[in-house]
């Protein structure tokens, strides 16, 4: 391992912008190019165009750390052209083997394919991984947090997220990890309608909280709060029979599903309008078909943007991804010739934000950095892809903050976990350890 792998493993660093992948893994693997994704993917989420500004030198420091780790011969940041702010602060701090790129404002740019395929050209195929094609690529937050932990042994201990929707005073502020999501939410001013939902993420990937109880994690990138009736709320709360009846009787066979995938649009074999026609018909067709949803982005562009008549071809997917990965089933496919008019086919967000209604929650959500201290954290083992980490800590045991709490199993895929706060120990579970300030 080398040394900056091996700082980024000490400090728990994991992808910010995602599933929580140990960052350390993927500074160990070789590549040609490291992508750094600044596109933030979905509307309302306001997190790394900000830190880009705040954070431009340990932005680029960390872009830098992570070419010498992988071998890299280039650097590009991936920022949308109304980045204006981002891209001045960071432009002039760029190395001669760094470029910035320039993404239009259309959705999904941001998703790490798609992103990957618009900054260099080059296409992962299906059910493969960036560094495949030669390609590292991190999240703005994620290099920021690699910096921090190579030149100030700083673990993570802190995630900065945005709150916004039906809230008096959207902002995007930075607490410290396993704080209560109630207490964040506060800090947004008050809840403008009077029965409120709460989704973890973006408007169209994010997922429905059932309780604001649960605690930030080291991936949590924003709550949205939304009145009940919403469309993006009523399409979370759709019952899967519901989605599979509406899917039997109403499809018109009109393929916009498909047809405006981005997955599909790159050379995928991802056919929703297919997969959808054999889920319904006792999976008539190539069996590759189906196995094809193991390869669904689940960005929402079927069930959000494209379908005419209401069906959630994503659901379908997500739920036989869910059958697949049970049964140990695997994916293989081929890379197909992309669609001439891909780029012309993803979606402008100013449109998908008037198609989500959420057009009068599009504000501008500061970024305010003030402390925050929570009495009580609760600070999940697994907030990342792989094991949990195990406890090093006893109930009563008294630690400060920064401290290893958790480290990773041997010979496991894991992340390490710190104190967020200084205090005692209060609880240490199978799913998590909490501390009183």
């Amino acid at each position: 391992m080398n040394e900056i792998a091996h700082k980024a493993r000490e400090a728990g660093v994991v992808g910010a912008g995602g599933a929580g992948f140990p960052t350390h893994v993927k500074l160990m693997s070789p590549a040609e190019i490291y992508l750094v994704n600044g596109a933030e993917c979905e509307p309302l989420l306001k997190v790394d165009q900000q830190l880009a500004v705040k954070y431009a030198q340990q932005l680029v420091r960390g872009l830098q750390l992570a070419m010498q780790a992988v071998g890299a011969r280039e650097g590009i940041i991936a920022f949308k052209a109304k980045y204006v702010e981002a891209i001045a602060a960071v432009q002039p701090l760029l190395a001669s083997n760094m470029r910035i790129h320039i993404l239009k404002d259309i959705y999904p740019a941001g998703d790490e394919v798609i992103t990957i395929w618009l900054a260099t050209g080059r296409r992962v195929p299906p059910a493969a991984l960036p560094k495949d094609v030669g390609v590292a690529v991190n999240n703005v937050l994620t290099l920021i947090n690699l910096a921090r932990a190579v030149d100030n042994d700083a673990p993570v201990v802190d995630r900065t997220l945005t709150i916004s929707g039906a809230v008096s005073a959207p902002i995007t502020v930075t607490v410290p990890i396993g704080t209560p999501l109630r207490e964040v939410i506060a800090r947004a001013g008050d809840i403008t309608v009077d029965k409120p939902f709460f989704i973890n993420g973006g408007p169209m990937m994010g997922r429905l909280l059932d309780s604001i109880d649960q605690p930030v994690t080291k991936t949590t990138g924003g709550i949205i709060v939304l009145p009940q009736d919403h469309v993006v709320i009523r399409r979370h709360r759709k019952p899967m029979q519901d989605v599979m009846a509406i899917a039997r009787t109403v499809c018109e066979q009109c393929n916009l599903c498909t047809e405006l995938c981005p997955r599909h649009l790159i050379g995928h074999e991802l056919h929703p309008a297919l997969i959808v026609r054999s889920a319904n018909y006792r999976d008539i067709g190539m069996p590759s078909v189906l196995l094809s949803a193991l390869t669904c982005s689940e960005c929402a562009i079927c069930e959000q943007w494209a379908c005419p008549v209401d069906i959630s071809p994503m659901r379908i997917n997500v739920a036989l991804k869910a059958q697949f990965r049970a049964e140990g089933a695997r994916y293989v496919g081929d890379l197909r010739a992309a669609d001439p008019m891909a780029e012309h086919r993803l979606v402008p967000t100013s449109r998908l934000v008037t198609r989500l209604g959420i057009a009068a929650y599009n504000k501008k959500a500061p970024l305010d950095e003030s402390s925050c201290s929570p009495a009580k954290v609760e600070l999940n083992l697994r907030q990342h892809v792989g094991a949990a980490a195990v406890p090093l800590v006893r109930v009563g045991d008294q630690v400060q903050r920064g401290q290893l709490l958790a480290d990773i199993p041997p010979d496991a895929l894991g992340a390490r976990l710190h104190a967020s706060i200084s205090g005692r120990v209060a609880e240490v579970s199978a799913q998590s350890i909490t501390l009183i300030a």
